[in-house]
């Protein structure tokens, strides 16, 4: 069989090891692959592994052998999944591979806001402490985590990630899901949504995006929040009405926002949130420790396995 990795640069930038899924076939891998060269790559492949190069209907039904579609990541919205079924092909994605590691991130953007580490120690290289009329200084005031209200939108395994992480800074836990849970431990509670967003002094999301939540946090719902409330988004961009954000931000609605994550990805330069007031941005890299981008390898590498083996492990059509 013809192996075809398509767009293996981020999964693999040069520190991991491909040769495993030479066991499944002639190996093929590539870095990126435009639109352009997709037809010519994936000709012949009976397996194909991608991340964001989308195979759309008509790509799936020009490939006669392809059998076989891996996403090497948790979302497969690039992928006609209606298409791969009438065709029999066994579409699979690789779900919670670094739930940590992302939740590491929002709590980064946290630790981020509330004791300006980065900030200050930019003031002691361009010489501001050496010129200090005493033994330390501040240049914007800084927070102590311990009894502040850390809300979670969704409790999949990052959010349940990130808010054991919030609860060792002794932070009290405010949960919303769309169903309500009981039975939480210490020092949490599933609240409504409205509550979670009045009462959290950092919100941070963790839903997945639908119809409908594209672009729920908006003007309206930021006006809910404290004034000195922190916006976090490791989940998705469209989550996030990012003109009325930057609005909010600019006018100290809210404190800050910290993002790895944006509507269009790269962005466009005119994006509102760049250059926004106590905006932080980081490019969509919570999932990309060295850990997490193995664990997602071997993860790839076991629903082959299974899927060769005739009993498919994280089928999604």
């Amino acid at each position: 069989m013809k192996v075809v990795v398509l767009d293996g640069a981020t999964l693999n930038p040069g520190d991991l090891d491909w040769s495993p899924l030479a066991a499944f076939g002639e190996l093929h891998c590539h870095d990126q692959t435009t639109p352009e060269q997709l037809m010519e790559r994936a000709a012949g492949a009976a397996i194909l592994l991608t991340n964001k190069v989308v195979l759309d209907r008509a790509t799936i039904e020009a490939l006669s052998e392809l059998r076989y579609i891996g996403v090497t990541a948790t979302g497969v919205n690039v992928v006609d999944l209606a298409a791969a079924a009438e065709r029999g092909i066994v579409v699979t994605n690789t779900p919670a591979y670094g739930p940590e590691s992302v939740a590491q991130m929002a709590i980064a953007h946290l630790l981020h806001h509330a004791s300006a580490v980065a900030e200050h120690h930019h003031a002691v290289q361009q010489g501001q402490w050496a010129s200090a009329p005493q033994f330390c200084f501040w240049n914007r005031p800084l927070m102590a985590l311990s009894g502040k209200t850390f809300g979670v939108m969704g409790f999949g395994a990052i959010g349940q990630a990130a808010a054991r992480m919030a609860r060792g800074f002794n932070m009290t836990i405010l949960v919303h899901t769309r169903t309500p849970i009981e039975g939480l431990p210490e020092g949490y509670r599933w609240v409504d949504q409205s509550t979670l967003f009045a009462e959290s002094d950092v919100v941070s999301l963790h839903c997945p995006q639908t119809e409908a939540n594209t672009g729920f946090i908006n003007a309206e719902l930021l006006a809910t929040m404290k004034p000195n409330a922190l916006l976090i988004n490791t989940a998705r961009g469209g989550l996030v009405n990012e003109a009325e954000l930057a609005d909010a931000l600019n006018r100290g609605v809210i404190a800050g926002a910290g993002l790895d994550v944006l509507s269009s990805e790269p962005p466009q330069p005119d994006n509102p949130l760049i250059g926004a007031r106590n905006c932080v941005i980081t490019p969509h890299n919570a999932w990309a420790t060295y850990e997490a981008r193995s664990n997602l390898l071997a993860i790839v590498l076991d629903n082959l396995r299974a899927w060769q083996a005739g009993s498919p492990t994280n089928q999604v059509n």
